[in-house]
């Protein structure tokens, strides 16, 4: 593997560590900002999922639009939106500011998780494709370490009293310093070639072939050349580009496969577990601070095994990985609905005395808890709604991670492994290999729009599941959301062992022919 093709692949994907930040410290955003905005489930799941709505319809267009005006030009304006949307976010005074701004931020991920693996699959040969592709995720999850690293770091400076921090700036810092690489995706992204094979389908082939050379050395490049423009004669009877085209028969087999996987990823919880992490964590009683530290833990094993899908998947191949992941998912996700449904919650007088020694709850407050102590619940809905009602919203929500401390009697540390393997499974399996078998089985003149409109229905499942997934919580409870999570992975994992293909070490050319012309 080339050194350049390295390079530009991990550039083009600084999308992915954009996507990664932003969905990672978000988790610890909310704890500071739901209450000082005072907002409601339905206001905190919307600030959260905003993003991801917006999403939905930048993949939708993105596809058709990096078609027509190229890939790396639309990547440049990826960078810029990028950065308004962080020094906005920092500066929202309100609920619909902040939403406002953390579209913006959607509208940028959206079109940088189509046009990046799209990109790279489109310079990249048949032996490392998996690899390079698989950077995406790899920065995605460096995203989400750096974003963890950093809400534990300005929580913990803010706890221990720095100056520049306070309990209504804390937040700002959190969403504002992605500015920084947003501006450096900018200036990186200037330096990257444009794609050769889209360059091929815009009849611009000397560029396109100079491209390959300049990437893959003389005769490879010409190699690849040629496949590349008897592929594109072959599918200008069959395939012409456009939207009706993703109705042609010959597409059906590929896309409902992609459709299937695309559905798959979001649908057993991942953006959930990643966006409200803190908030989980909590609810098994460890305190605010450790949740942030396990936060931080969290997306260290998804780094780590984000590698070990690197180093795997053109190796073993891409349906080992994606069936070994899914199975995992599944068992790791019933392991955690199972610890949450032990769970008991009950006041004791010790605990009202560790509430009474903090000093965050007034003595009305703490008098209002007394008079609850001995009451045991088998269940966090009927726990956490007696607290509401007894304290009000406001004040239960701002010290719901003191309280559920004192008062949680569960298996914390089945949760957390649990929760730690869900990630892992994940970071080898779903996560890296649906972008590279989506930038593989679609032919080169509408590579762009397949992965648009399912990267379309992928990001509305991802919307759906962080939208519900506070009220989930608040009127099903943790096991049951949990339960629905596992059984979601447990069926996927039965309908792709009968339907995903191969694509390891084959051409896109090669692919084409097998999944697309001959059927």
């Amino acid at each position: 593997m080339k050194f350049h093709s390295l390079f530009i692949a991990f550039v083009v994907s600084l999308g992915g560590f954009l996507f990664g930040f932003d969905m990672g410290i978000i988790s610890g955003v909310m704890d500071y900002a739901a209450p000082q905005l005072e907002l409601n489930d339905v206001q905190t799941g919307w600030v959260v999922s905003c993003p991801t709505f917006a999403a939905m319809f930048a993949m939708l267009a993105a596809g058709a639009i990096s078609n027509q005006c190229g890939r790396k030009p639309l990547l440049v304006l990826i960078a810029v939106l990028y950065a308004v949307s962080a020094i906005w976010s920092a500066y929202a005074g309100t609920y619909v500011m902040l939403y406002l701004a953390r579209m913006l931020g959607g509208v940028a991920f959206g079109a940088a998780l189509i046009i990046a693996p799209t990109y790279i699959a489109e310079i990249s040969r048949a032996s490392n494709r998996g690899k390079l592709v698989s950077i995406q995720q790899l920065n995605i999850v460096i995203g989400f370490f750096a974003a963890f690293l950093c809400n534990w770091y300005l929580n913990l400076s803010f706890k221990a009293g720095a100056d520049w921090l306070t309990e209504e700036n804390v937040w700002r810092w959190m969403l504002g310093i992605e500015v920084v690489p947003a501006v450096l995706y900018f200036f990186f992204l200037l330096l990257v070639p444009s794609s050769p094979r889209w360059l091929f389908t815009r009849g611009r082939t000397a560029e396109g072939h100079a491209v390959l050379q300049q990437l893959h050395g003389q005769e490879a490049g010409d190699a690849e050349a040629k496949a590349i423009k008897e592929s594109i004669e072959a599918q200008a009877g069959v395939i012409r580009g456009g939207y009706a085209e993703l109705f042609n028969r010959k597409l059906g087999f590929v896309l409902f496969v992609g459709l299937a996987i695309g559905i798959l990823q979001q649908s057993t919880g991942i953006n959930a577990v990643f966006f409200y992490a803190v908030s989980i964590f909590k609810q098994t009683g460890i305190g605010q601070d450790a949740a942030f530290e396990s936060g931080l833990l969290l997306s260290t094993v998804n780094l780590l095994f984000t590698f070990v899908g690197i180093v795997l998947i053109d190796r073993l191949g891409r349906r080992p990985l994606m069936l070994v992941g899914i199975a995992g998912i599944a068992v790791c996700l019933l392991l955690c609905a199972f610890a949450f449904n032990q769970a008991t919650y009950e006041l004791t007088d010790d605990g009202i005395a560790t509430l009474q020694k903090t000093g965050d709850l007034s003595p009305a407050d703490i008098k209002i808890l007394a008079s609850q102590s001995g009451q045991s619940f088998g269940n966090d809905v009927d726990f956490k709604q007696k607290m509401k009602d007894s304290l009000g919203k406001e004040v239960y929500d701002s010290n719901e991670g003191v309280i559920l401390e004192v008062a949680t009697k569960m298996n914390a540390k089945l949760v957390l492994a649990g929760i730690l393997g869900f990630i892992a499974c994940f970071a080898f399996s779903l996560g890296p290999v649906m972008w590279v078998m989506l930038s593989e089985l679609y032919p080169n003149r509408i590579r762009g729009l397949a992965i648009g409109v399912i990267g379309f229905v992928n990001s509305c499942t991802a919307w759906f599941v962080s939208q519900i997934f506070p009220w989930e919580v608040s009127n099903l409870g943790n096991a049951t959301s949990f339960l629905i999570f596992g059984v979601i992975a447990a069926f996927g994992f039965f309908l792709l062992f009968f339907i995903l293909p191969e694509t390891k070490g084959r051409s896109l050319e090669e692919l084409e022919a097998d999944l697309v012309l001959k059927r």
